[in-house]
């Protein structure tokens, strides 16, 4: 290894500059050069690049979104373009590359393996579905946003005796509404990866919240569920009960990155470059019990990552 590129792809997530700043620093101190590319795999097809220094990624840490940008790139799924990239990569001397995104970046991190050009794929996605890893970048920040919404929504739903249903990111994973259930009391989180019955599930549970004396309910849902304004309204129309949906969207990918973010993004992109020093490419880095190892990109895509029902059921019995 000569000269490496880093970019950023998919989904923004706090966290990210961390890692391009360790990938940076990291490579440099074991005589590297590296390379930036702009808006992820669009940028490595324009070849719209920067070359990177301990200066250039300084004063980047603490910074939400990433400075390297990113974007969708749907035309990186066709082969000749893959080819394009290898090639473009070749030209400039790059001897490895690092992505650093979710599922859908770690396919393109593949494809260019595939065709001799080495990478390693560093998960960072606010969702914390990366099937291979315990965690990934941008899912704690993403936790204190949605914590800090839902302690100011809490607040009016009690002035007015209302019930909330908050509505936050998560398709495809339900991590953030069953983690920030349970750090703001709800009374539910709806998650895909549950089935919910609308009267065992929201009914029953507001219903015997009054019969206890409570005066508002809060409900979070993942994105991926179903439509919370919905919900809201047949809430309010079965139990005459104000209800409330927020959909708090775009906040919760913003924000200057946790000290947790930052601490795994940093230990995260310096494995990546340790990987590409010592021979290994098609890698997923991953985080298992608080130790930093890495996966085939192959298995690491086929691992599927499931919600742990006794933590759902803790939430049921917590929410009394």
């Amino acid at each position: 290894m000569r000269k490496i590129g880093v970019l950023t792809s998919g989904g923004d997530a706090p966290g990210m500059n961390a890692a391009v700043r360790a990938v940076t620093r990291y490579a440099i101190n074991a005589g590297l050069k590296v390379v930036g590319f702009k808006k992820g795999y669009r940028g490595l097809l324009a070849c719209d690049y920067e070359e990177l220094t301990e200066r250039s990624v300084s004063d980047i840490l603490h910074r939400g979104g990433t400075v390297l940008q990113t974007a969708r790139c749907p035309e990186f799924k066709e082969e000749e373009n893959v080819k394009k990239a290898v090639n473009i990569a070749s030209a400039l001397s790059i001897d490895g590359m690092v992505v650093i995104g979710g599922d859908g970046s770690f396919r393109g991190a593949r494809d260019l393996s595939l065709n001799g050009l080495p990478t390693v794929g560093v998960p960072a996605t606010i969702d914390n579905d990366i099937g291979c890893s315990d965690y990934s970048i941008g899912f704690d920040t993403a936790l204190n946003t949605v914590k800090d919404a839902i302690d100011k929504i809490r607040d009016t739903a009690r002035s007015h005796e209302r019930c909330s249903i908050i509505e936050v990111m998560g398709r495809g994973a339900g991590y953030i509404a069953a983690y920030v259930a349970m750090a703001c009391g709800a009374e539910a989180a709806i998650v895909p990866e549950q089935e919910y019955d609308f009267y065992e599930d929201i009914i029953k549970p507001i219903e015997k919240g009054r019969v206890r004396g409570k005066e508002h309910n809060l409900f979070v849902v993942a994105e991926g569920v179903g439509n919370s304004v919905d919900i809201a309204a047949r809430i309010e129309k079965e139990t005459g009960i104000a209800t409330r949906a927020t959909i708090l969207g775009y906040i919760q990918r913003g924000g200057s990155p946790t000290v947790n973010d930052r601490i795994i993004a940093s230990r995260m992109g310096a494995h990546a470059v340790k990987l590409l020093c010592e021979g290994f490419g098609n890698r997923i880095v991953a985080m298992k019990d608080n130790q930093m190892v890495d996966y085939d990109i192959y298995e690491g895509l086929e691992m599927k990552k499931t919600m742990d029902p006794s933590f759902l059921e803790l939430l049921e019995i917590l929410s009394m």
